[in-house]
């Protein structure tokens, strides 16, 4: 039977590159997880083997390293549109350029004076330990004319130990869950929130302030909202991006609901007054939507977790 090629792409994943910024003594890191993919004229590199219009991935893997040293990395999104904008206008066959970044924050460690002047420095400035918090993220598409990025957060986990409350739902026969007018809520968000800046006659947004300000506006929503159920808690938090910063038209959630259960100390002869939790870690409710400024169209994927 005849078949017909559909969408295609290649290019290099995950090219690990760590930048060091010298500023005399005292150093910078970016650390970067860079994954490169391009389509475009690529029919016959899949249909009789030509090469001819196909940009090596190896290629990618090297630019992506060139590119560090040449314009170093402000942030991932502008080293992003850096490559992206490259692969595109550099390559003729090459259609559309979609870059994803994960970026791993490091702080500088504090060292005792002490300590200093035991090791003989007189300070230190290039010593760091990998934060632990969220792993940040963007993807920047671009087609020779439009941009999009999405930028965002995974693996942040916060906590609420009070104002949390989840109760007057349905119940069948099958319900076993208990009113809880007191509750820890806690999840692991990921997130992520498309800007509106689309072509090179926009005003580029300032990358680094915005994601600090993102993720400061959606940590104070969540511990300011007494949550009736954790999806309220989400709508809030989008929310509070949306109308604190005006570069952002759309946000996405994934929200896993990180369950503490009371444990029952009874047997023992005590009473447990919302003291000793049992974090179980699955299975878990799961609680995923978008918002939109209003008069926004949705462009963020829905399925975010693959689940």
């Amino acid at each position: 039977m005849p078949t017909i090629l559909g969408q295609n792409q290649y290019g290099k994943a995950e090219n690990r590159v760590v930048k060091i910024t010298r500023d005399g003594a005292t150093h910078h890191i970016k650390d970067l997880n860079v994954s490169v993919s391009l389509s475009g004229d690529l029919d016959d590199v899949h249909l009789t083997g030509s090469n001819a219009n196909c940009l090596p991935t190896d290629t990618t893997k090297n630019t992506v390293y060139a590119f560090a040293k040449e314009y170093g990395i402000e942030s991932a999104e502008q080293f992003g549109i850096h490559l992206a904008r490259h692969f595109v206008t550099s390559q003729e066959p090459i259609k559309r350029a979609r870059i994803r970044i994960e970026e791993y924050a490091w702080e500088r460690i504090a060292t005792s004076e002490a300590n200093s002047r035991f090791i003989g420095a007189d300070e230190v400035a290039h010593s760091f330990v990998r934060q632990g918090q969220e792993t940040r993220l963007t993807e920047i598409t671009y087609d020779g004319r439009n941009w999009q990025v999405i930028s965002g957060l995974k693996d942040l986990v916060v906590m609420n130990s009070t104002n949390s409350e989840f109760w007057g739902y349905i119940k069948d026969k099958y319900t076993t869950l208990q009113e809880a007018y007191d509750r820890i809520l806690a999840t692991q968000v990921s997130g992520r929130w498309r800007f509106n800046w689309t072509d090179d006659e926009q005003r580029m947004p300032n990358w680094e302030k915005s994601y600090a300000e993102t993720k400061k506006h959606m940590l104070q929503a969540f511990a300011e909202t007494y949550s009736l159920s954790l999806q309220q808690t989400l709508y809030q938090m989008a929310t509070r991006i949306i109308n604190h910063r005006a570069e952002i038209d759309e946000v996405r959630f994934s929200l896993p609901n990180k369950h503490h259960f009371l444990v029952d100390l009874e047997p023992f002869g005590l009473k447990n007054d919302n003291e000793v939790y049992f974090a179980a870690d699955r299975p878990y409710g799961l609680i995923e939507a978008t918002v939109l400024r209003d008069g926004a169209t949705a462009h963020i994927p829905v399925d975010m977790t693959n689940l």
